[in-house]
């Protein structure tokens, strides 16, 4: 039996540890309170209207999750760049699915947003993807419009 080997193994699983319990702050979007809001007004959220859309969830990839992460804290923050991105298989044919999270400054785009949206733009080409989008969002996020295509 190697420590080394042992020791490295524990401190990557406790790194995996910590990613997946960002990956699931992350998955909050804006928070329980405005899931919940969706929710009772109806709604399915966005990441609920992915994976509905999506032929099966466990053979999908979300593309970007970090995307946003720590940015924007002083406008109360952006997870996930407000917007999901899954690549994954509808009516068994593989393409992107783009969901604005509208629990996220109401969908609004934020500088990030744009570009993530452009990433997208760009894997769907060069793979010759077909690329659906789900839209519910307020348009720019108004105090940092004139930073959005720049």
């Amino acid at each position: 039996m190697n420590l080394e080997f042992n020791k490295r193994e524990d401190i990557n699983k406790q790194k995996l540890s910590d990613i997946n319990h960002l990956l699931k702050e992350i998955n909050k979007g804006g928070g329980d309170k405005r899931l919940q809001k969706q929710r009772d007004e109806g709604k399915m959220t966005a990441r609920e209207r992915v994976n509905y859309l999506l032929d099966d969830k466990k053979n999908s990839i979300e593309i970007g999750a970090f995307a946003g992460f720590e940015m924007y804290e002083e406008e109360g923050g952006c997870p996930a760049a407000g917007v999901i991105v899954k690549m994954g298989y509808v009516s068994g044919r593989q393409c992107l699915v783009v969901a604005n999270d509208a629990t996220v400054k109401a969908g609004a785009w934020f500088p990030i947003t744009g570009k993530k949206n452009l990433r997208a733009q760009e894997i769907a080409m060069e793979n010759r993807l077909p690329i659906i989008y789900l839209v519910d969002s307020a348009g720019v996020y108004l105090p940092m419009q004139d930073e959005i295509f720049s």
